[in-house]
């Protein structure tokens, strides 16, 4: 006779309050902090009433989760297939695409513009969170310009946080555009641009072939 374990209420516990955190999510980035209510998010957890505050303190509490639940899923589309690219620049241009191809333009919208704009001068913690993933999300695309730069791969008058910065702007106002447009061709257009610059970023070299000089980018 096989003697199954007891259900441990800690692990059921912690399910319990990843579901809620899941469910938040997309109703904090698509309403805002003030536009969702407990109510609503309990009803789409399909917990009953004062079960949040048994997992969460305060609505800010869940809120500040929901937003690293959503952005880690958000970033870790825009990451994926990164790791197989040799080349720095190609990453960096892999991640623009990503970002065209894993935003969505007529839901949602990504959380971090959306809990930046939300949270401006209203929620200081959120404000906080939201510029620690923007930190973040620069550093890593400035250490892949550095690395270009290390391996002599871009003009060594790039300045890696600044290409980074650009980068970030154009994509999240392009976004912005797309999704008051309600189509993707500010977001497409700018992916484009985007991808251009960066190439134009490479070091030219000379290689001789016989008689003739022809110029191209490493």
């Amino acid at each position: 006779m096989q003697i199954k374990d007891p259900v441990n209420p800690s692990r059921k516990g912690d399910r319990t309050r990843r579901r809620i955190i899941a469910q938040a999510a997309p109703l904090f980035n698509q309403r805002g902090y003030e536009g969702c209510s407990l109510r609503e998010i309990m009803a789409k957890a399909g917990i009953e009433k004062g079960g949040i505050y048994r997992h969460f303190a305060s609505k800010e509490e869940l809120a500040l989760e929901a937003f690293d639940f959503a952005w880690a899923e958000v970033f870790q589309r825009r990451m994926r297939g990164l790791a197989e690219i040799k080349d720095p620049l190609l990453r960096v241009e892999r991640f623009i695409l990503n970002f065209a191809e894993q935003s969505p333009v007529l839901h949602g919208g990504c959380p971090l513009l959306n809990t930046a704009i939300d949270a401006d001068d209203g929620n200081a913690a959120l404000r906080a969170r939201a510029r620690g993933a923007l930190d973040n999300w620069r550093m890593r695309l400035s250490l892949l310009i550095s690395i270009a730069m290390q391996r002599g791969l871009v003009r060594p008058d790039t300045e890696p946080c600044a290409v980074a910065t650009i980068i970030i702007a154009t994509l999240e106002g392009a976004l912005m555009v797309s999704r008051l447009e309600k189509n993707a061709y500010a977001l497409v257009t700018a992916c484009d641009h985007l991808i251009s610059w960066v190439e134009s970023l490479r070091v030219e070299t000379r290689v001789s072939h016989g008689d003739t000089e022809r110029t191209h980018r490493r």
